[in-house]
């Protein structure tokens, strides 16, 4: 006959056998899914970054020594407010961004139902997510535009802009904004390609979807030669290339405090229309702002081949 003991035993091996299991392949199905998540291009063109932003919310004070600069993942959480972790609004033909956002969701999914069983949580981080959340969620929007190789002019205002914009601060990075759509917005004869995305997330998780979505970006790119980015600049030499290709590939990335409702990107009149609504957003709700394009060197540019895999979401206009 066992003894007390031994029987108390025996009813606790089930829930830490499950417990050391969860510990084991929580890391690898997480690393798993980011890895499948981002592009595997054959091939790709050296480019240039602009931006910057902070996600501290209203209800905090921010830190000196943080700045206006791009964050990091504070800690990972996906979870908190439920077993829900994210909600959304579709917009487009759900391409690469819903498609993360809902990659997020099911992580966030996961590791709630991981933290269940591990018996973690804690006070501290609910209480955390409490206070982010007063400040309701954010908005992600993602615009992608394929212009002819013929618009040359826009990767030299990009360059210019990588040189003269501040993006250190709150008014210069929403300056960026508007001088990037209305150079994009200039330029409509040489739209061939576009597409428009946007979704809501809880504002905890808003930086480290952000930060995600920007890795997948630029990832596409071989090398980053021209860079600016919360107020750090770097200019290497884009140099003079002969590659007889065709296209320009620019991704905006925006993160804001207050909702973006972007239209079906289908005709150049949708696209002009996203790309107004993109630099309409007020300084005080510009989370974040990245501008990734490809090729840099003014004559570099990408196949249709390349763009194609690259840039799976576009739609032809």
């Amino acid at each position: 006959m066992n003894s007390v003991p031994e029987q108390r035993m025996n009813m606790k091996t089930p829930g830490t056998w499950r417990r050391r299991l969860a510990a084991v392949l929580l890391p690898v199905l997480m690393v798993g899914l980011m890895v499948f998540s981002l592009p595997q291009p054959a091939d790709a063109a050296r480019g240039g970054r602009l931006g910057g932003g902070s996600f501290a919310p209203r209800s905090l004070p921010r830190s000196g020594g943080r700045g206006f600069g791009g964050g990091v993942n504070r800690g990972g959480n996906f979870g908190g407010g439920g077993f829900f972790p994210f909600f959304f609004f579709p917009v487009g033909l759900g391409g690469g961004l819903f498609g993360m956002l809902m990659l997020f969701a099911v992580v966030g999914l996961l590791l709630n139902g991981f933290r269940s069983a591990l018996g973690s949580g804690g006070t501290m981080g609910s209480a955390n997510n409490a206070m982010a959340e007063r400040d309701g969620p954010a908005t992600i929007a993602q615009v992608q535009i394929g212009l002819l190789a013929s618009a040359r002019q826009l990767q030299q205002d990009l360059r210019q802009l990588a040189a003269t914009a501040n993006t250190g601060a709150a008014t210069g990075l929403q300056r960026l904004l508007q001088d990037v759509t209305l150079a994009l917005l200039r330029n409509p004869e040489y739209w061939v390609y576009g597409n428009g995305e946007a979704g809501q997330v809880g504002f905890h998780v808003a930086e480290a979807t952000f930060n995600r979505l920007s890795m997948t970006e630029r990832s596409k790119l071989d090398a980053e030669t021209t860079i600016n980015m919360a107020g750090q600049r770097s200019h290497g030499d884009a140099g003079q290339h002969s590659n007889a290709s065709e296209y320009i590939a620019v991704t905006l990335l925006v993160a804001s405090r207050s909702p973006i409702r972007l239209p079906k990107v289908a005709t150049t009149n949708d696209l002009h229309t996203a790309l107004r609504l993109l630099g309409s957003i007020p300084s005080g709700d510009l989370l974040s702002l990245e501008v990734i394009w490809q090729p840099d060197g003014s004559g570099d540019v990408l196949s249709s081949t390349e763009l194609v895999t690259l840039y799976p979401e576009l739609q032809a206009l």
